[in-house]
């Protein structure tokens, strides 16, 4: 009889070690592959492009690499559409130039997604630098500092009642 993991809704844990490694190792060998240059679409000449992490499924077929163009922080940018496009067409090419470069049982089909944790980022350091939320962020911070120096006099008071 086969035993089974409980059903919770999805892959809780998250990724596996082995999907981790390969998508770290996919990752290297396709900054190299980009970085050579060696592909002939127009729209990828003279583009920097960024591959800032590779996500694989767990049967090892399908990876979604992100990137993002150098010096394009946001996705409206001019040329983020075209370049994904590119990198989406080249996808089989790229393929093959892996196959070469790693030994798997099978490559993974790539696909290519525009990363947008930087302009996340982005936005959120925005908001934490305006002045309402700084002043929010340091009274916080103050009354949590009381709170702390006010429970240490009290368990001191605490000890020091217990003599005999």
């Amino acid at each position: 009889m086969v035993k089974r993991k409980p059903h919770s809704g999805g892959n809780v844990a998250g990724p596996s070690q082995r999907q981790l490694r390969v998508g770290e190792e996919l990752r290297h060998v396709l900054s190299g592959i980009l970085l050579r240059g060696h592909l002939r679409d127009p729209a990828l000449e003279g583009v920097s492009v960024t591959v800032t992490e590779v996500r694989i499924s767990p049967d090892l077929r399908n990876a979604t690499a992100y990137v993002m163009p150098l010096g394009e922080l946001t996705s409206d940018a001019p040329h983020a559409p075209e370049v994904l496009a590119a990198l989406n067409r080249s996808a089989a090419f790229l393929r093959g130039q892996i196959a070469r470069e790693i030994t798997l049982r099978h490559v993974p089909a790539i696909r290519f997604v525009y990363d947008s944790a930087f302009e996340s980022s982005a936005r959120i350091d925005t908001v934490l630098l305006r002045p309402d939320v700084r002043r929010d962020l340091e009274s916080r911070k103050r009354r949590a500092e009381e709170d702390e120096g006010g429970a240490e006099d009290g368990a001191g008071d605490q000890d020091g009642d217990d003599g005999a």
